[in-house]
């Protein structure tokens, strides 16, 4: 079982995020929401049927509250929920927002991995995407992190920006190797509808490069970070080994997971499934702005009841979809545990014409893209979608 919280607030949206996140730092708001989501913590707890392993502090900016508010904020959930079997607790930061006091706040509590976010290392970069932190400010943020014992640090990047060249995102990558992370996802930009970013797209005032520097710069990313010892285990993420970020992989194989907060999504398998036709899995996600969150938590009971139910057709197209993601594939045993029958039964003239032609491959018992098959993942969805 997975925990997700989410924290809403930032100092300033970012020109390309599309994520419920807003740019208020008011006190008394951001005690009013750590509540809410003590409250949602009680209520949602007969929901965990099994033990957590994984625990993710995600935003907006989650370093952006107070000690005292984070300290309070999981010593409830602690004491709501049981963390004992908590393998990997991380939280996101951005850059120069972090303090001792922050990091003295969530320690006691299991933190063992920090998510800092950002993108590029050069200033123009930055302040096209909306970004409030400078490089130094990485460099700070990160040895600050380790002077507190925290070792295991991912850093999230972008490639494929408005006026980004080959040379800018080498640098971007040859900076960020520095600092020694274990853990670095590198994703292409994808413009999202609504976002200033993605108007100034529209109407031209920025364009994207061409698609080819792009497939380049993602070649570079591969090669340049299993040179330093960083393997590629999912399209976007790369990993010392044994630093692979469980509570992503646990999405990627479908385990349940519980968020809570603001938007926040929730993944609850169905226990007794008789037959094809009984629902796999139940979803539901928050409501993205603080009047509905709040209203949601003053009813009486168990607050939003099942949205979505997931059938077994879906179920296994997901399956497909999430572990291709990933390098090691799509493992026979384990599609046939969660749906009864190994992936060849539905999808067997699929899967072997895709190797024929060279985007699949069958190895250590798994289904798995080749690396042409991973440029053309899209593609090759879109053959298990018909």
């Amino acid at each position: 079982m997975e925990l997700y919280i989410h924290i809403p607030f930032c100092v300033r949206k970012c020109a390309y995020c599309s994520f419920a996140s807003f740019p208020s730092c008011n006190r008394k708001e951001m005690e009013r929401y750590v509540c809410a989501l003590i409250r949602e913590a009680s209520l949602r707890r007969s929901f965990l049927k099994e033990k957590i392993e994984t625990v993710y502090i995600g935003g907006g900016t989650p370093s952006l509250l107070p000690p005292d508010l984070v300290f309070m904020l999981l010593k409830c959930l602690k004491s709501e929920m049981d963390f004992s079997s908590v393998k990997e607790f991380t939280v996101e930061a951005n850059p120069g927002t972090v303090t001792p006091e922050w990091l003295e706040a969530i320690l006691p509590f299991g933190a063992n991995r920090l998510s800092f976010g950002v993108q590029a290392s050069q200033d123009r970069l930055l302040n096209l995407l909306g970004r409030i932190h400078r490089f130094g400010d990485v460099v700070q943020s990160v040895h600050m992190a380790r002077q507190f014992g925290i070792k295991n640090i991912n850093i999230d990047l972008i490639f494929g920006l408005p006026t980004q060249t080959a040379d800018d995102w080498k640098q971007t990558l040859n900076d960020v190797l520095s600092l020694s992370p274990d853990h670095i996802s590198a994703y292409g930009l994808i413009p999202e509808e609504g976002t200033p970013l993605f108007q100034a797209l529209e109407n031209g005032t920025l364009s994207l490069p061409d698609p080819d520097l792009e497939r380049n710069m993602y070649d570079c990313a591969i090669s340049t970070l299993h040179a330093a010892g960083l393997y590629q285990y999912e399209i976007s993420n790369f990993a010392s080994p044994g630093k692979e970020c469980r509570h992503n992989i646990g999405y990627w194989t479908q385990v349940p997971y519980l968020g809570l907060g603001l938007s926040a999504a929730s993944m609850i398998r169905c226990p007794d499934r008789d037959n094809q036709t009984d629902p796999f899995s139940n979803r539901w996600t928050n409501p993205s702005s603080f009047d509905g969150y709040y209203a949601m938590l003053e009813q009486d009971g168990i607050p939003e009841e099942i949205k979505e139910s997931i059938f077994p057709e879906e179920a296994r197209f997901e399956t497909v979809m999430l572990s291709l993601r990933m390098t090691s594939g799509m493992h026979r045993g384990d599609f046939l545990q969660l749906h009864g029958e190994y992936p060849e039964k539905w999808y067997g003239e699929i899967l072997y014409r895709l190797k024929g032609q060279g985007l699949l491959e069958l190895r250590d018992d798994s289904w798995r893209l080749t690396r042409r098959g991973m440029d053309l993942q899209n593609s090759v969805l879109v053959e298990f979608m018909n």
